[in-house]
């Protein structure tokens, strides 16, 4: 396991409790706002109640947990289950973004209304925030994607309950093409993605872009004579007087005014037998840093290639803000190892589980829409589709409604052989157990028979024509 260990100072303590069941040490800064909840008053949450839907009783429970219900009082229940408290890894979630507005899949069923606002919004995402942090391992990180809608209040929010000193990064990510405003305003094609840890020293797989040659040239400029390896030079003193060995002349030289030696005399010594340090004409060393010791170019916080979907063929399960990919793989190769578990309890279309499974990680999903649910076991099942796809599905279902009575509850599972199916090398993801919160209201029941047909094989996996 590799972890990352920033420096941290003693006026920056990890969170912990003021003896009020507030994580607010190291704060100068809070929100107040009507309907503000003490710690102690969300912790006791009345938890679900949970029963299984999928497999039946009587069969093998899986490990991974695919839940319909109200994620408050899920993580709620969660929260006093020891093989999960304390033990998630990753937390990923896209919550509502406060927009006021009520969305719909590509075909024109009801998902989900993100109706909340103000006070009423901030409190609902800090109730599941601080049940989150329960759940959090001690070296776990937790990813909150938002828009600029509410972006600035969650950051308070999630100082006071994670703690300042545990904020890593407000990651921009542009999320679509360029816009062309009719009004007086830029292009709104940014959305943000708030990254927190549970403590100084987390799991952290520094990602990296490959080098490309053009910039791989123009920052390795040098080629060393004899072997032709490409470095570049870098100064091998820092800013900051030291006493110590680092502020010691070497040889014959003492760091520049304010500054000190990277490394004790000794070290440069070493590194400079080994032919690492470039001696300019006038006898100032810099470092030399070769391009076949790189990985690739550092991540930054600035991420551009991960666009939602934006052309006809871009694969979708075509339910509303399904997110790339390629975004959540960065985060959970980043922030996990394998085995890991992963928590997403806002998981719409199940993109963080899909990734999390396919990465070899151990994952908890929750939504509280049947059409999240069924889009995520369609997804299990048959992979993704082309958007345009969608487009072509919803015209032929309304033909077809004009001609039938009734039409099945959801397309999810075909009778295709293998063969015919245009997504024939997707494995499809069966190591899961479904649960539901009681009362269940059985509108899951159809689409849990479908997917018992297809776990037994009486069904094959296709996606919809």
């Amino acid at each position: 396991m590799a972890t990352g260990i920033p420096r941290t100072s003693s006026r920056h303590a990890s969170p912990c409790g003021d003896g009020n069941g507030s994580h607010t040490r190291g704060l100068d800064v809070t929100l107040v706002y009507e309907g503000k909840k003490t710690e102690s008053e969300i912790l006791a949450t009345p938890p679900a109640h949970l029963e299984r839907l999928w497999p039946k009783r009587n069969e093998e429970l899986r490990e991974n947990r695919f839940i319909f219900g109200e994620n408050l009082r899920v993580l709620a229940a969660l929260a006093s289950d020891v093989s999960v408290r304390g033990h998630v890894r990753l937390i990923y979630i896209d919550p509502p973004y406060a927009t006021k507005s009520v969305f719909q899949s590509r075909n024109q069923t009801h998902a989900y209304a993100d109706i909340l606002d103000g006070a009423h919004y901030l409190e609902f995402l800090r109730e599941r925030l601080i049940l989150l942090r329960e759940l959090l391992a001690s070296d776990g990180s937790i990813y909150v994607h938002i828009d600029d809608n509410m972006a600035f209040h969650v950051k308070i929010v999630m100082d006071e309950i994670f703690g300042r000193s545990n904020f890593r990064n407000w990651i921009t990510r542009k999320k679509c093409n360029p816009k062309n405003y009719t009004r007086k305003t830029y292009g709104n094609v940014t959305d943000f993605i708030l990254f927190y840890t549970k403590s100084n020293d987390y799991v952290w797989h520094r990602p990296v872009e490959p080098w490309t040659q053009v910039r791989a040239s123009e920052e390795y400029q040098y080629a060393e004579p004899g072997t032709g390896r490409r470095f570049k030079k870098v100064p091998v003193h820092a800013p900051g007087v030291r006493n110590g060995e680092t502020g010691k002349p070497w040889r014959g030289m003492n760091p520049p005014p304010g500054k000190h030696w990277q490394y004790p005399p000794r070290v440069l010594d070493e590194m400079d037998a080994r032919g690492e340090i470039y001696w300019s004409p006038n006898g100032n060393p810099r470092r030399k840093i070769y391009l076949d010791q790189s990985d690739g170019v550092p991540v930054q916080n600035i991420w551009m290639g991960f666009r939602d979907a934006h052309n006809q063929n871009i694969h979708v399960t075509g339910y509303p803000t399904e997110k790339n990919p390629l975004l959540l793989r960065r985060i959970i190769e980043a922030s996990s190892d394998q085995g890991d578990l992963i928590l997403d309890c806002f998981s719409g279309s199940g993109t963080t589980l899909d990734v999390a499974h396919r990465l070899g990680r151990r994952w908890i999903g929750i939504d509280n829409s049947p059409e999240a649910i069924k889009r995520t076991l369609a997804r299990f099942a048959n992979g993704l589709e082309p958007m345009g796809d969608f487009v072509k599905n919803s015209v032929k279902a309304r033909r077809l409604e004009m001609d039938e009575p009734t039409l099945p509850l959801l397309d999810l599972f075909h009778q295709s052989p293998p063969s015919e199916s245009k997504n024939a090398t997707h494995d499809p993801i069966r190591d899961f157990t479904l649960y539901t919160e009681k009362p269940y209201d059985s509108s899951l029941s159809e689409v849990v028979v479908e997917w018992e047909h297809f776990f037994k094989g009486e069904l094959h996996c296709a996606p919809s024509t």
